[in-house]
């Protein structure tokens, strides 16, 4: 096998050989600084996160990757450990300076160390494409969902495919509940309503009592009885 670079070595033959498991000493370093590969992020992150690829070259390489790279990188089964690891890093630290639509992006795709920070963001759209996410699980979506709910949270939840679980209900019921007790609450009981519709009636009962509020309680007894048994 011949291991030159181009422009001795045809770019179709070597973007086979950039993936190759086994590549000789030095080639790596050398492929990353050709002026036609430092053009191109996918092709950096490829040699970044190789399982060949000396650690110096990861650090040198790594922070020059935008943040789909970075995603990509973190999310990839097949790459280094310590380059996923890398890449999450990175992108706790760009998550402060992306905007709206970048992080809108990245929620749908970011690794699990990133959810809490997605989560706690102030915006009803980000968490609207976090919510999609589709490694997203019913169990860690439970542990991000913690009083005081706030309504960019809340008016999400309410949209998405996590409205009819039963769990997630109960738990959003719970940190409006808390919410609805602190002296400034930025929510109302409408923001309670469809979830308690959501709970089959046994289920109402159920978390009415659990629920320290007063009138949320009283919202989730008198629903927990059908219509007609009303008087």
């Amino acid at each position: 096998m011949e291991w030159s670079l181009p422009p001795q070595l045809p770019w179709p033959q070597f973007l086979r050989l950039l993936r190759h498991p086994s590549p000789p000493r030095g080639w790596l370093e050398a492929a990353s600084g050709l002026p036609e590969v430092q053009k191109r992020p996918l092709l950096l992150r490829w040699i970044a996160q190789h399982r060949k690829a000396p650690t110096h070259l990861r650090m040198d390489l790594l922070p020059r990757l935008p943040w789909k790279a970075l995603s990509d990188i973190a999310g990839d089964g097949a790459a280094h450990p310590q380059a996923r690891a890398m890449a999450v890093e990175r992108l706790q630290l760009l998550w402060g300076t992306l905007s709206t639509g970048e992080r809108s992006s990245l929620a749908l795709r970011a690794p699990a160390q990133l959810w809490p920070a997605i989560w706690r963001v102030r915006d009803r759209r980000v968490i609207a494409s976090f919510l999609q996410h589709p490694r997203l699980g019913m169990e860690a979506l439970v542990a991000l969902i913690q009083p005081p709910l706030r309504p960019e949270q809340a008016e999400a939840l309410v949209q998405s495919r996590w409205r009819e679980v039963i769990p997630v209900a109960h738990q959003v019921l719970g940190a409006m509940d808390q919410a609805f007790l602190a002296p400034e609450c930025p929510l109302v009981l409408g923001h309670a309503a469809p979830w308690i519709r959501a709970l089959p009636p046994e289920e109402r009962l159920l978390a009415a009592a659990r629920l320290g509020h007063p009138p949320l309680r009283r919202m989730a007894r008198a629903w927990a009885v059908p219509e007609g048994d009303r008087e």
